[in-house]
């Protein structure tokens, strides 16, 4: 009974049609469980209402009952209510035409008052309260502030490669397809207001209460979702790069006229001569020699101006005459330790400023406007094709970091940074053995021994030692090194490798590879100075090398014998260092290998000798002196060989041959599902960056739960497609929600805006009306939202009622000053609205029914009208006792 009296409830901006309709806040509904069962007799209908009634008195429930009838779409309803002697109706009339004396306020007291009933004269006074609605569609052109991308100037002299480094950002449409604004009279009684069908005071300007909300364009067109989504569709095609492009591409030339007896000819011939002149036609002259084989220029995916241009944003250095020796990208700026630079941690993607991820954009932005699927698998071909010409020619990849590879990165990534470790070992060894033949020493053996070689620059002592024997490297002999067997050793240096025997002999050989000596160090036994060997740094590994490699370890089981060939596999980077140690100080032992190579196996402890001095004693760790112990095993087996003399560590050949090959076969669903995780990183950056010029708080919170949710997601080797969805689906939300946040900030011209106080007032008001399904205007039609709203609505009722363009596109502060203030132009403001999309009216009061004896109850009836519709929901209460 009090939610029928109760004006809070009133228009509620989002809630159920019944809550609408009857201010109810709680009630139950009966509803037909299929259309089919939907009740439409009306004999049907009032034996559900007798069975309603029948059960509200037998459990004495108080909440108000509902049976839906008709069918869904007409959302008809009837329902009782009971109390202690009160009995409430609820009833409901939904017509398709309106009659005539309904449509204004003084027909609907009229039915009202004759429904209720009322025996006392005079009736009681009716509150009233009145809410118009109108709908703003037309909007101006100037008020959507989103350009179209210019297609054709992306590859123009004004833009140039720096847009393949961009991603677009915006809705082609307006996101904000309508805004309603209603007009509210919450407490009139009747006769202080007229409204019938020859005049009304219902004027909008003079509502004293003003609320807007906006109707958002269902799934408007976002630049940065079509791009995501569409490089995602790549992830779903089969097709290969040949048959994408025809035959094969990576044929070699003359392959038809060769000759099985030239299989292996390559061996033998020489390393090829670099080019020093890296240009991007020399990029792309292998490739276009070869498509031009199988078809014409003219249908290449792409064409050379997009292709040169997108070579040469990826490999900057090829516009220069010299190729760049530093290649990595340095992270020391202050960029690598914002937490937008990191985010490549999270995502397992690759750096922002990496040229894994610049391709990754590059291929998005092919994907979607030069090419589509086929511009794909070209620019990956030359990508390829120029992988190989680096390596080939000892050029370094630009934008990697140096080092081994980055296991946070997607595994593309790596596999680049292996090629480079590659690159970069190959080189260091070719300019070791120009330094050699010259008689020069350089510090290029800092890609053999990694830090050792920056401290190689201040040890003039050993750096003949170091660079002496270069030629042993020769290109026959880095791919195919055979290394002496034991006698061939044994015979050649004249020693023992044990430790009990051969001690003199070992003493007595010439020490080889040493780097530096070590501080204050002797050895123990004959008290020379111990040096630090050059030795040869640990392969680099990738992600799925670690995973072979283990997968190899787990399969040797648990017994002794594969527990024991486990470690002797994993022991293999110490055996070699062990080898470098002893060729660099002849006559050691395992003690002094301990100490300079894991200082806490050997303890020193201060005893009292025979003569009663002080003196430091050591001795192994407890670890190093068990039976069979690994580091025992591997100091006997160990012969002094100096680094440049072991057999490779790391096959820097062969992991190229194999990273090539890698990358040659990967079709174009593979290598997008590897940059899947670089682009939606990208979209991520690109939203925050959009965002952080608008500053909208919910749109922060949701990109960060965008953060969290991908960073499970593509942490996973194979995330599923349908998560992958959800992730894009988010981030084209985000950039619809920007784009909306713009439009509403143009059409309410808050940039324009000179008065601090009015800007900030603007601001808050467009926040809320992206966050809140319905916002009150602060100050009605009198405010400042007020003033642009009115002023939105009278140009669009000039567009409407005027063809003259010129006064419907009047400047902003002329229009305000022909309207002047709403006291002198009020007897024609109503033009100034178009007539309201929707009327509702609520009627309440209480009266005495059914008798003048009966206790006063409330009455309510709510009215509805649309241009196609129109509804009456009325409840009437009853005194069940007094009647």
């Amino acid at each position: 009974m009090q939610d029928l009296l109760c004006m809070n409830n009133d228009f509620p901006p989002r809630a159920h049609c019944l809550v609408r309709w009857y201010g109810l806040r709680e009630f139950v509904v009966i509803a037909p469980a299929a259309n089919s069962d939907a009740v439409l007799s009306e004999s049907k209908c009032n034996l559900l209402l007798s069975s309603v009634s029948i059960a509200l008195g037998n459990t004495g429930c108080q909440v108000p009952l509902f049976v839906q009838i008709h069918h869904k779409w007409r959302r008809m309803y009837v329902g009782e209510c009971q109390g202690p002697g009160v009995r409430t109706d609820f009833e409901m009339v939904h017509l398709r035409k309106v009659p005539n004396q309904y449509t204004h306020l003084s027909g609907l007291l009229d039915i009202f008052k004759s429904k209720i009933g009322c025996p006392l004269t005079p009736l009681p006074p009716v509150s009233i309260a009145i809410r118009f609605t109108y709908v703003l569609q037309d909007w101006q052109q100037y008020f959507w502030p989103q350009q179209p991308p210019d297609i054709d100037a992306l590859v123009g002299g004004e833009v140039g490669g720096l847009e393949f480094g961009k991603l677009p950002f915006g809705a082609c449409e307006d996101p904000i397809s309508e805004l309603h604004l209603a007009t509210t009279w919450p407490h009139l009684t009747e006769g202080i207001i007229v409204d019938n069908d020859v005049y009304s005071d219902l004027d909008p300007i003079q509502a004293p209460h003003w609320s807007v909300r906006v109707r958002k364009a269902d799934n408007p067109q976002c630049l940065l979702g079509d791009f995501v989504t569409e490089f995602f569709k790549v992830c779903r095609r089969k097709e290969s790069t040949d048959e994408i492009l025809g035959r094969s591409t990576f044929e070699e030339e003359g392959r038809e006229i060769a000759d099985i007896t030239h299989a292996l000819s390559k061996l033998t011939e020489p390393a090829p001569v670099p080019i020093h002149k890296l240009s991007v036609s020399n990029m792309v002259h292998t490739a276009k020699k070869k498509i031009r084989k199988h078809r014409g220029i003219e249908e290449s995916p792409l064409n050379n101006d997009v292709l040169n241009t997108i070579l040469l944003f990826l490999f900057p250095d090829a516009a220069s005459e010299k190729p760049l020796d530093g290649t990595s990208t340095d992270n020391s700026n202050s960029s690598s330790e914002s937490e937008d630079y990191n985010l490549y941690n999270q995502f397992k993607s690759a750096p922002s400023d990496s040229l894994t991820y610049k391709l990754a954009l590059c291929l998005c932005m092919i994907n979607f406007y030069h090419g589509g699927l086929k511009g794909v698998a070209h620019l990956w071909q030359e990508f390829v094709l120029e992988m190989r010409f680096r390596w080939e020619n000892d050029f370094l990849i630009p934008g990697l970091a140096s080092g081994p590879p980055d296991l946070r990165c997607c595994l593309l990534h790596q596999k680049l940074q292996m090629l480079n470790c590659c690159i970069e070992r190959k080189k260091a060894r070719d300019e070791g053995r120009k330094t050699s033949t010259s008689g020069q020493v350089t510090d290029a053996h800092s890609g053999e021994a990694g830090e050792a070689g920056d401290r190689l620059k201040d040890t003039d002592k050993e750096k003949g030692e170091v660079g002496k024997s270069w030629d042993s490297w020769s290109d026959s002999e880095e791919e195919f090194f055979e290394c002496l067997s034991d006698t061939e050793e044994l015979k050649g240096n004249g020693q023992e490798s044990g430790r009990k025997g051969g001690l003199k002999e070992m003493a007595n050989l010439k020490p080889e590879g040493r780097l530096y000596q070590h501080g204050k160090l002797t050895l123990l036994h004959n008290g020379e100075p111990l040096y630090i060997p050059v030795t040869q740094e640990p392969a680099p590994m990738t992600e799925d090398l670690l995973e072979e490699q283990s997968e190899v370890l787990a399969k040797l089981g648990t017994s002794a014998e594969g527990a024991h060939l486990r470690a002797r596999m994993q022991s293999a980077c110490l055996l070699s260092d062990m080898e470098s140690f002893k060729a660099a100080n002849p006559g050691c032992f395992l003690e002094d290998f301990v100490r300079w190579y894991s200082p806490r196996d050997y303890i020193e402890e201060e005893v009292i000798d025979e003569k009663g001095n002080m003196v430091l004693k050591g001795e192994l760790s407890a670890r190093m002196k068990i039976p069979s112990n690994m580091w025992v095993e591997a100091w006997e087996t160990a012969k002094p060989v100096p680094a440049r003399r072991q057999r490779r560590l790391f096959d820097d050949t062969r992991e190229a041959e194999k990273v090539l090959h890698y990358l040659a076969v990967q079709k174009p669903a593979d290598l997008a599902r590897h940059l899947l995780p670089c682009v939606i990183h990208a979209a991520v950056l690109k939203v925050k960056e959009e965002e952080s010029l608008e500053n909208i708080s919910s749109v922060k919170k949701i990109i960060k739960q965008i953060i969290s949710h991908s960073s499970k997601v593509l942490h996973f080797p194979n995330p599923e497609d349908k998560k992958l969805e959800e992730i894009i689906h988010q981030i084209t939300n985000v950039e619809a929600l920007i784009a909306r946040a713009r439009s509403l900030k143009a059409k309410f011209g808050i940039d324009k805006c000179e008065q601090e106080e009015e800007k900030e007032d603007l601001e808050r008001f467009v926040s809320c009306l992206l966050e809140q399904p319905e916002v009150l205007v602060v100050g009605a039609g009198r405010g400042h939202a007020g003033r642009i709203i009115q002023k939105l609505f009278v140009n669009a009722q000039r567009l409407t009622e005027s063809s003259d363009e010129a006064a419907a596109m009047a400047p902003p502060e002329e229009e305000l000053k022909r309207m002047g203030s709403p006291e002198e132009r009020r007897p024609n403001s109503v033009s100034d609205f178009p007539p309201p999309a929707g009327r509702e009216l609520i009627l309440r009061t209480t009266v005495p029914r059914p008798a003048p004896y009966s206790r006063a109850l409330p009455q309510r009836m709510y009215s509805v009208l649309t241009k196609e519709d129109f509804r009456l929901a009325g409840a009437f209460s009853s005194d069940t006792s007094f009647f």
